[in-house]
């Protein structure tokens, strides 16, 4: 199977990659610069790749920011949200249709290099606050790109059943450099280990089991502090 993956260089996508890999298919990877709040995640997302030796392309789309306002993703003057994804506050982290934006990109460029399908990372978790990640958006959206050229080509997203936890447990059985992915929203040197997508991280490592490599701030939250605090992690 030949695919092009909508690729963040984060946790989701790059064990996506990887598993993609391990079943023989003929793999490309595209990253979108739409003027984030960060680079961080494009940069680990062309290290990673290179390392594999896999074609990947990063779009410039920068412009389009100013079309995709009211998220702290997007607009520095809104702040990042802490706590747990089920928090009502972590919506400010939605960016305006960005997936349909992305796999709309990834579709022109599989149709042209005559791949079957594109393929992305999301998970069940990412349904109840990502409205272009529920299963209703993406068979509509399937449905659409089936018809966007003579050469059909389909959506792909393997991982819509499992949770962040079971990600990471493949990701583990695949070796997948955990430690070489970005998530954070802050964008520094290290994570944060406060915003929702840390925390997200870390509970998903605590459920499945599986050591956490990431490097944290030193004043991040324990995992004690976070549990006290009801950021879930049980």
């Amino acid at each position: 199977m030949k695919t092009v993956i909508v690729y963040s260089g984060g946790l989701d996508s790059t064990v996506l990659l990887y598993h993609l890999l391990a079943t023989g298919d003929s793999v490309s990877t595209l990253a979108v610069n739409y003027g984030q709040r960060h680079s961080k995640e494009l940069k680990q997302a062309k290290a990673i790749t290179s390392k594999l030796g896999i074609e990947h392309r990063e779009v410039d789309l920068t412009s389009i920011n100013q079309l995709l306002g009211g998220s702290s993703l997007t607009d520095s003057s809104i702040s990042i949200p802490q706590g747990h994804y089920e928090e009502d506050n972590m919506k400010s982290t939605v960016v305006p249709n960005r997936n349909m934006i992305l796999l709309s990109l990834a579709t022109g460029w599989a149709v042209s290099k005559k791949a079957e399908c594109v393929s992305y990372a999301a998970h069940s978790g990412d349904h109840a606050i990502y409205p272009d990640c529920r299963n209703e958006f993406a068979e509509a959206l399937d449905k659409a790109i089936r018809l966007a050229d003579w050469q059909e080509v389909y959506l792909n997203r393997p991982f819509v059943d499992l949770t962040k936890a079971d990600i990471v447990k493949l990701g583990s059985e695949l070796n997948v450099p955990f430690e070489q992915t970005w998530s954070c929203y802050e964008g520094q040197d290290v994570h944060c280990g406060r915003c929702g997508t840390c925390i997200e991280r870390r509970e998903a490592f605590h459920l499945a089991g599986v050591e956490d490599p990431t490097e944290y701030r030193a004043d991040a939250p324990t995992l004690e502090v976070m549990i006290s605090n009801d950021w879930r992690l049980n």
